[in-house]
């Protein structure tokens, strides 16, 4: 059997207007509307029920039986509208960002207000729990931070270089190997490495420019985030591959030096870029970050090094 039509909508909102505000004015001032525009659609709403949904008196209106019957369903109704249509809202609103641990503490949060004061209206959510398995998944954020040529992204996934990334070792002032400064490449075969990943890729990437003969690159300690490597560095447990734009606050403050300053090299996978879905990248709030995020690390010092 078919579905019988619904009433109109402006009746049904009508009346239950007037049934919570207990007449038609209360009615007319939220709907923004006349009081003759109320009674109106009410009358219409009943010849459409074919039954009285409210009585009227002197004093005003009261509920009939079926008008008693018919407001929570309504109210309940159009409260579940209201709620999904602030949630689509909420949701347009929503700007998705994934950075990693170390981009996220060391170049973007200290930056991100600038973002929020000129875009009030994005509600940004940050998340740093990264791990980009198989390339970024547009269908859990809108944009991302990654390097340039990370293998297996996926192919709906558009890329913006933002950022280039230059290593070279570095330690603690104060770093001694076998009781000596370290002055000499060399001295790195008996130095105690730091490595940021599990597979070495950063020292591996340097030693492949500049070989250090006895040099065991699978010697050392292990860390999981960049964070970690740098702050043993600087606690003198060793030597980590800096990167000379994440760690610019030890370099610049004297916790961390670079004993060998023109042995740079670049990571293996490139320099820091903006990733996001392809169909998404040009949306309103994607198009707002992307060109806000291009114009500060456009200004960042890092360039002056290429």
């Amino acid at each position: 059997m078919p579905a019988m039509p619904l009433p109109p909508l402006n009746a049904l909102r009508a009346f239950e207007a007037a049934a919570r505000h207990g007449g038609f004015i209360g009615a007319a001032e939220e709907l923004n509307v006349t009081r003759g525009a109320i009674s109106r659609h009410v009358k219409l709403l009943e010849a459409r029920l074919g039954t009285q949904l409210f009585r009227r008196h002197a004093n005003g209106i009261a509920l009939t039986a079926a008008g008693a019957q018919l407001l929570p369903e309504l109210t309940g109704a159009f409260d579940r509208i209201g709620a999904a249509t602030a949630r689509i809202t909420a949701d347009r609103n929503e700007l998705r960002v994934l950075c990693p641990p170390a981009t996220s503490i060391r170049w973007l949060i200290p930056r991100i207000d600038r973002f929020r004061e000129a875009h009030p209206k994005v509600r940004l959510k940050l998340t740093t729990d990264y791990h980009e398995v198989g390339g970024f998944n547009p269908a859990e954020f809108d944009l991302g931070f990654s390097v340039e040529h990370w293998p297996g992204r996926l192919p709906n996934v558009v890329t913006e270089p933002l950022l280039p990334v230059y290593l070279t070792p570095a330690c603690a002032p104060g770093y001694r190997v076998e009781g000596a400064p370290l002055t000499d490449p060399a001295q790195l075969s008996r130095a105690h490495l730091l490595h940021e990943t599990p597979r070495h890729t950063d020292w591996r990437a340097w030693a492949a420019t500049f070989p250090v003969p006895g040099l065991d690159l699978d010697e050392g300690d292990t860390f999981t985030v960049l964070e970690l490597a740098t702050r043993a560095a600087v606690m003198g447990q060793g030597v980590v591959m800096g990167d000379l734009l994440l760690c610019r606050d030890e370099f610049e403050a004297g916790t961390l030096v670079a004993p060998f300053p023109d042995m740079i090299v670049p990571p293996p996978y490139g320099g820091i870029c903006l990733i996001g879905g392809r169909e998404a990248w040009d949306k309103p709030n994607v198009r707002a970050f992307r060109e806000w995020v291009a114009e500060v690390a456009a200004a960042d010092p890092i360039h002056d090094l290429g």
